[in-house]
């Protein structure tokens, strides 16, 4: 697999604004409110995003280089789906950037994940979720209780170049230099612990590997370091490499009567072997709380 590494500082970082629409009926539905802003450090290049299951589309907002906004439309592409996780593509034309996306809704939460394959030496890249339906904490009496666990997978996206066999072909003898490369992808699962009697949260991505060429690289876990749960079903924290390499960070928000699910997303840099520390990385997840009808069959454990 073609594999080359961008500078983290090529990616052009803007805010998102809490503008998404997701619909699985045709029928737009609104973000409850509040509905937190997603952090800069986590949503890079995407401002907004409107999924459209019923008729298979995805539209992002987001940043070009220079800031410019932009709004493309994504098509489904089968192809390219991942466990838990459908795939949306866009390249304009055989020599402009191609783009891929993932997204997953669930209970009431979202999140989608984007990716612009490395061309003239940067990236476009960034991720957002949110929620379109209630949510309220678990009960936390008596005392002990209040403590729930989610299980599922995880995809994300680098900025390296992939296997290409969704480009659109060119011309041969076209120069390297300004031919488009696929983003490379990453798969795994994560495992969270939320405890709502002290509003605290944790967790852990692991058997991460790169999708289109999984023996290639050594993907190593990301914890999600313990961080906080606001009253609003929104969180926060720090990614770390083993337990004191800290490489990034994750945030989300819970969804659902009794935070039957949790949608998130994470960024990450310097955090793979071999890119020189430029490697830098968006993701998220999408997940069921354990114990209910969608939950993960990690969850399936032997009870005291």
């Amino acid at each position: 697999m073609k594999r080359f590494w961008l500078g983290i500082a090529a990616v052009v970082a803007v805010s998102a604004c809490g503008g998404d629409v997701f619909t699985e009926t045709g029928t737009p539905v609104q973000p409850v409110e509040p509905t937190p802003t997603v952090p800069e450090a986590i949503a890079g290049n995407v401002t907004s995003v409107e999924y459209n299951q019923a008729n298979q589309t995805l539209t992002v907002t987001g940043s070009q280089l220079d800031n410019t906004p932009f709004e493309a439309v994504y098509t489904r592409n089968a192809a390219l789906d991942v466990p838990g996780y459908e795939a949306y593509t866009s390249q304009a034309s055989s020599l402009d950037r191609h783009f891929t996306a993932f997204v997953q809704e669930r209970d009431g939460v979202y999140a989608a994940v984007v990716g612009g394959g490395p061309q003239f030496n940067s990236v476009i890249m960034g991720s957002t979720y949110g929620r379109d339906g209630t949510f309220t904490a678990p009960d936390t009496t008596p005392a002990g209780s209040g403590l729930v666990s989610y299980g599922g997978n995880y995809v994300g996206v680098l900025n390296a170049s992939g296997d290409g066999n969704d480009l659109l072909p060119v011309s041969p003898g076209t120069a390297t230099e300004i031919r488009p490369t696929q983003t490379a992808e990453v798969t795994g699962l994560v495992f969270i612990n939320a405890d709502f009697a002290d509003n605290a949260i944790n967790g852990i991505v692991y058997d991460r590997v790169l999708a289109d060429d999984p023996g290639s690289l050594t993907l190593t876990d990301l914890s999600l370091f313990p961080g906080t749960i606001d009253s609003n079903g929104a969180f926060n924290g720090e990614v770390r490499r083993g337990s004191t390499q800290t490489v990034g960070t994750y945030a989300g928000l819970f969804g659902g009567t009794d935070a039957t699910a949790v949608a998130g997303a994470l960024t990450a840099s310097n955090h793979i072997d071999g890119s020189g520390g430029d490697a830098l990385e968006y993701g998220v997840f999408v997940l069921a709380q354990c114990g209910t009808a969608n939950a993960d069959p990690i969850c399936n454990q032997p009870r005291p």
